[in-house]
């Protein structure tokens, strides 16, 4: 079974995780720009961020056998202070013309609020400009109307039913998302968001189409293994492998396939390989 997991942030995950991942059959990944877990006080640590994820983690990703894309923006909860969000806002469309970047995002609404929607609309027409989708971020709080402003701010700016993910949807949200046009993605987690047993309903009651199953795995409480979680749950409630395939590969081959950025063969891991001098290994190899 092949998985392509389209949103999960390896950043923040160990080795341990890259080699688990791909025993469970996870060959292909796209990992959103993120938050820190506290705030960014300089364009600097932005700059450094974006090149780890086009580079670093890229690579690391590679010597477990996994191919990495990313996808660049200023996260909705980064958004908030004025004169930070200009300073990055600034500096993003060099890094949107990167090989690897398959999309814009996070972007979206955290809280809602008018710089919120400053810098969502200001990288929808940056997505826009380098004909690249957009992944967007739906709020944890009254997240259905976060949906609907997504959508209305979306369709405004004429952005195509196939250029834009509405990601994190969940029951109160899915049937506006799909009606829209727009893809809907599906954050499984252990305790929040979206579980293995609710997922497999909402395929059930809502078909494969258009839908991005992902792990969202980060720095909290979340499991790197969801995807492939979801695809045997799949196969368990009687969905066939050709059903499975859809969900886990070619729906996020086909969203993110239209950046034309996407690389899906599997690279040859190589431990002693090195990235700016550094390699994944610490000390000599065992018995060396």
């Amino acid at each position: 079974m092949r998985i392509f997991d389209p949103h999960i942030h390896m950043s923040s995950r160990t080795t341990d995780d890259y080699e688990a991942m791909y025993a469970a059959g996870v060959r292909a990944i796209v990992e959103p720009a993120f938050w820190l877990g506290q705030p960014r006080t300089s364009v600097g640590s932005f700059v450094d961020y974006f090149q780890s994820l086009l580079g670093w983690e890229r690579f690391r990703a590679s010597q477990f056998g996994i191919r990495h894309h990313c996808t660049i923006a200023l996260n909705p909860k980064e958004a908030n202070d004025p004169g930070l969000r200009t300073e990055v806002l600034s500096i993003l469309p060099r890094f949107l013309a990167k090989d690897g970047v398959v999309a814009v995002g996070e972007v979206g609404y955290d809280s809602a609020t008018p710089d919120e929607d400053a810098a969502f609309e200001e990288q929808v027409a940056m997505g826009q400009e380098h004909r690249l989708p957009l992944l967007v971020h739906t709020p944890h709080r009254d997240k259905a109307a976060g949906t609907r402003r997504s959508i209305d701010l979306l369709r405004a700016a004429g952005v195509p039913g196939e250029m834009a993910v509405i990601d994190h949807n969940n029951e109160l949200t899915v049937e506006d998302t799909l009606d829209s046009g727009y893809w809907a993605g599906f954050s499984v987690y252990p305790d929040t968001k979206m579980d293995v047993d609710r997922m497999v309903r909402i395929l059930q009651q809502y078909g494969t189409d258009r839908i991005l199953v992902n792990s969202a795995a980060d720095w909290g409480r979340s499991d790197p293994l969801r995807v492939r979680k979801v695809a045997d749950a799949m196969t368990a409630a009687g969905f066939d492998a050709d059903d499975v395939d859809k969900v886990v590969w070619r729906n996020p081959v086909e969203f993110f396939g239209r950046s034309g950025r996407l690389e899906l063969d599997e690279p040859a891991p190589d431990a002693a390989a090195t990235f700016a001098g550094n390699s994944i290994l610490r000390g000599a190899p065992a018995g060396s």
